[in-house]
């Protein structure tokens, strides 16, 4: 199961995300977001685990612990939707149309 993370400490590396879901099982893999410009956390990230019960007992118990005095919101990852957030899509009459300058001289 993919676990999503959220209002993580900003100092928070990979290793302690990983040491504190480890207290409830094996944890396949550990990520924390970095902002790709300013190479900081965006103080959220995911973990791994194989196992369903070990997964839903971590995120049951981590939910809103607090984690170097900031309150974690931990849940199941779900898959992003393909909701065109990027833009586009939009229909834009680029020709024709107006009237403005366009009257004949009498």
């Amino acid at each position: 199961m993919n676990i999503y993370i959220g209002n993580l400490p900003f100092n928070m590396g990979e290793e302690d995300l990983r040491e504190i879901f480890e207290e409830y099982g094996e944890v396949a893999s550990s990520k924390i977001i970095m902002d790709k410009f300013t190479g900081r956390s965006k103080g959220f990230g995911f973990v791994e685990m194989e196992d369903d019960s070990e997964a839903n007992k971590a995120i049951e118990e981590l939910n809103n612990a607090e984690v170097a005095g900031r309150n974690i919101k931990v849940n199941e990852s779900k898959p992003r939707e393909n909701n065109n957030r990027g833009g586009g899509g939009g229909s834009y009459n680029r020709g024709g149309g107006g009237g403005y300058g366009r009257r004949d001289r009498y």
